[in-house]
């Protein structure tokens, strides 16, 4: 039986290649999406393509109050479809961003920053944790920013903070199970992420290129690779780490 990982917000950007990734190292693979249909449907099957049992199932990590209920849909599809009751991984990885200084940054969007960042993988995690197998592995993202400060991102840096002590506490409790944890935190990378902003305006790539060492923004792909190899038996004996992926930027 192959091992299974959930990876939430796995439709697009960091998230959909870290499935294909992990796909093509022969681990069945749910993803979640929160509105885009469609753009989950096609990665589940580009997935299914690879050779690999995929599904997908609606999640908005912003209401607590729904996460029983996905808890039911997803022991119902891993029964169903995958045949088995348990995780092998999981990938905190849904979540958007925030550009706004300290003096414009609202009490909305401070607080829907904690939702999903914080508060979201802290009580998923807590509500998966009886599906996890012994010996499994959890990873959560972060950022880069957590290390340096770019003005504008002090909401979202502060949430990534949270998530990195949160991983080194899930470490500490959930080693009674053998399961480890920790954080990965990319640097800038050329995706969708904040309107597409590394991607695709060019001032914003030149900066990047010339604040980070290996002289350019990252790929989806370079993240992937590390969460490929986090969530494997050979990362078995890393455990309550950091470990950032930002190509060297301001060292």
């Amino acid at each position: 039986m192959n091992k299974l990982a959930l990876i939430t917000g796995g439709s697009r950007g960091i998230g959909r290649d870290c499935a294909l990734a992990l796909a093509k190292n022969g681990i069945d693979i749910v993803i979640t999406y929160n509105s885009q249909f469609d753009t989950a449907q096609t990665v589940v099957t580009e997935l299914r393509e690879l050779g690999v049992k995929a599904s997908m199932l609606q999640l908005d990590t912003t209401q607590t109050d729904s996460f029983p209920m996905f808890v039911d849909q997803l022991k119902s599809e891993l029964a169903s479809y995958f045949n088995r009751n348990s995780l092998d991984y999981l990938l905190n990885n849904a979540g958007t961003g925030l550009g706004s200084s300290i003096e414009a940054t609202t009490e909305v969007e401070f607080d829907t920053m904690y939702q999903i960042h914080l508060k979201g993988p802290f009580f998923l995690t807590q509500a998966l944790l009886p599906y996890m197998v012994e010996g499994g592995s959890i990873l959560n993202v972060s950022s880069g920013l957590t290390r340096f400060s770019l003005p504008g991102s002090s909401a979202y840096a502060i949430m990534k903070g949270g998530v990195e002590v949160m991983s080194r506490y899930f470490a500490k409790e959930f080693s009674q199970r053998q399961i480890t944890v920790n954080t990965i935190a990319p640097g800038a990378i050329a995706t969708d992420f904040r309107g597409g902003a590394v991607r695709d305006n060019p001032e914003y790539h030149k900066m990047v290129s010339n604040i980070t060492s290996l002289g350019r923004p990252g790929l989806p792909e370079d993240i992937s690779a590390v969460v490929a190899f986090l969530l494997s038996d050979q990362a078995h004996w890393i455990t309550g780490q950091r470990i950032e992926a930002s190509g060297g930027m301001f060292l």
